[in-house]
C-alpha cells in the first residue's frame, strides 16, 4: 500500500469513529428527553376517567337549594305522570296480577290477602278510605301500604279500579 492510502484510511477511520460517537450521544440524548416528557394520554381514556370521577349529584343550600329541589321534584312528578302504567288499563285484575299480587298474594309486609278475614277490619272504614290509603299510602299497626302500590306511574283511577276489583274478589 502506498503512503497516501494509509493516510486516507487513518482519516476515514477517525471520521467514522467521530460519527459513531455523535450518533451514540444523540441516541442517549433522545432517550433522556423521551423519558423526561410526560406520556401523552389517549383522549378516550381521559374521557372515561372524567366520567368516572364526575359528581353524581349536587348540593343545594338555602333558597337556591329549595328552589332547585322543588324544580327537581316537579320534573320527576311530570315525568312519572307522562308514563302511564300498564298502558292505562283500568282492569283491576291486570294491575293486581302484575303489581299488587307480590304483597297481597303472600301477605308480605302485613298486606291483607284476598281473604275476607283479613279485610274484616278494613271494609267498615269505607271504600273511600280504602281508595285514599291505596293512593296516598298508609302505615298502620298491621303493616305498610306504599303510595300507589309503589308504582307512581299508576293513575288514581287505576288504583281505585284495582281496589274495587280486590274487594269484589274476596273469598
Amino acid at each position: 500500500m502506498r503512503n497516501y492510502d494509509m493516510v486516507f484510511l487513518k482519516k476515514f477511520s477517525m471520521m467514522i469513529g467521530f460519527l459513531l460517537i455523535v450518533m451514540i450521544s444523540l441516541i442517549l440524548a433522545a432517550l433522556y428527553l423521551n423519558g423526561s416528557l410526560p406520556a401523552e394520554r389517549d383522549p378516550a381514556m381521559t374521557r372515561l376517567t372524567e366520567d368516572r370521577i364526575a359528581p353524581t349529584g349536587a348540593v343545594y343550600a338555602g333558597q337556591t337549594g329549595a328552589a332547585q329541589q322543588a324544580a327537581a321534584s316537579a320534573a320527576a312528578a311530570a315525568a312519572a305522570a307522562s308514563q302511564v302504567a300498564y298502558g292505562g288499563t283500568k282492569d283491576g285484575s291486570v294491575i293486581f296480577g302484575q303489581l299488587c299480587s307480590g304483597c297481597h298474594g303472600s301477605g308480605a309486609g302485613g298486606a291483607p290477602t284476598l281473604d275476607k278475614a283479613h279485610w274484616a277490619a278494613r271494609i267498615p272504614k269505607g271504600v273511600d278510605t280504602l281508595h285514599k290509603h291505596a293512593i296516598e299510602g298508609f302505615q298502620g299497626s298491621a303493616g305498610v301500604m306504599p303510595a300507589k302500590g309503589g308504582n307512581p306511574a299508576l293513575t288514581d283511577e287505576q288504583v281505585m279500579a284495582t281496589v274495587d276489583w280486590m274487594l269484589a274478589n274476596l273469598k
